[in-house]
């Protein structure tokens, strides 16, 4: 957990810097000198956004909650989604399950124009009943005019009773 907290910290702070290690792409994010106020709620409810979007079943609408520059590192897949177009692919295929999260367990913190939300959640498919637990991070960063995610990581919980 504290490791978690210091990543977090590092990360908000925008300070931190990051290595560049070959055949890797480190994106700056150009900062800005006017934070967007916010708050613990405002920032949860950017998970219910994007939950509720999953209810259309467009890929698209679900998409169009991350940032153009931002990482997708899905639950049942190993393949990292870096573009709108990946993301896109991978969301037709979870959509197909009518899936729908709720959150179990949640840490949110705060910092200029950026917002970290990691915890536990539970979706639900509509089409098989199956309930699957797992873990996830939400980062997002405001873009001046929206909140948008940055990265968001989900794996299912490896200990199951």
């Amino acid at each position: 957990m504290k490791l978690l907290a210091l990543v977090a910290a590092l990360a908000l702070t925008g300070c931190a810097s990051q290595p560049a290690y070959p055949g890797k792409t480190t994106i700056n994010v150009p900062r800005t000198e006017k934070c967007k106020p916010t708050s613990e709620k405002k920032i949860a409810a950017l998970f219910e956004r994007w939950n509720d979007s999953l209810q259309t079943g467009d890929p698209h609408k679900v998409v169009a909650n991350y940032a153009e520059e931002s990482i997708l590192l899905p639950t049942v897949s190993n393949q990292p989604r870096l573009t709108p177009a990946e993301k896109e692919e991978d969301f037709e295929h979870f959509l197909l399950n009518e899936p729908s999260g709720v959150i179990d367990l949640r840490r949110i913190y705060l910092g200029c124009n950026v917002a970290f939300d990691a915890g536990l959640y539970t979706f639900t498919f509509g089409r098989t009943g199956q309930v699957v637990p797992a873990r996830y991070t939400f980062t997002y960063r405001w873009d001046g005019e929206e909140w948008l995610i940055t990265s968001h990581h989900s794996s299912a919980l490896p200990e199951q009773e």
